[in-house]
């Protein structure tokens, strides 16, 4: 089963993602952690991503395809997959469509934008061991640091809140759309998001429905 999460920045579906790709045994496919370990190695690609990230903004649709096509040929996609951060717009979308690829469902997770600026910009990360924390919602025991390692903790660039407010208006501007898009082709659910667990059962509803 190949499967789309959708949502605003901070909506949840990265952890959504994983506990269905466990459920399902499918791989989850995170375009923002694959173009972010491109960052990291300092390829030609992933420099330009970094540009891109670290204010907000998209990334060109040409450099995601370009990490996305590799993985989905990978042997672990065979049997589907899950997108969490592509398609981001209809283009994008159709660039999926083009690839010959086809979508079983598309799940938007529904969170309100006041309740997403409280979750990302008490978020707090470990650069060297890459635990996350959140100031309300999961602090660390150790305060500002982490209580794995001990290195000081850390508000990733997207994760401030000017930031938050400008990817949100870009996800209203061009990413809302999809909804709509896949809405005509008869795969969309919404979902409320209203804490994990109640988000996964409302999840794996609308899954087993759309399997039958």
């Amino acid at each position: 089963m190949n499967i789309i999460f959708l949502g605003a920045p901070g909506a949840g579906k990265g952890t959504q993602a994983a506990i269905v790709s466990e459920k399902l045994g499918i791989p989850t496919i995170s375009t923002g952690n694959l173009l972010r370990a491109a960052a990291k190695a300092g390829t030609k690609a992933g420099l330009e991503a970094k540009s891109y990230m670290d204010t907000g903004a998209l990334v060109p649709d040409g450099t995601v395809v370009a990490v996305l096509k590799e993985r989905i040929a990978e042997p672990d996609c065979a049997n589907g997959f899950i997108l969490d951060g592509f398609p981001r717009n209809i283009a994008q979308a159709r660039v999926l469509e083009e690839m010959g690829v086809n979508i079983d469902l598309v799940l938007s997770i529904e969170v309100p934008d006041e309740e997403i600026m409280e979750r990302m910009s008490g978020r707090r990360v470990c650069l060297k061991c890459g635990a996350t924390f959140h100031v309300k919602n999961a602090p660390s025991a150790a305060g500002d640091k982490c209580d794995k390692c001990g290195e000081p903790l850390t508000i990733r660039a997207d994760d401030k809140p000017e930031t938050v407010a400008d990817r949100l208006k870009v996800y209203h501007e061009q990413t809302e759309s999809l909804k709509d898009f896949y809405g005509d082709k008869g795969v969309l659910a919404l979902i409320h998001g209203s804490g994990i667990e109640g988000t996964t059962k409302l999840i794996m509803a609308a899954i087993e429905g759309s399997a039958q």
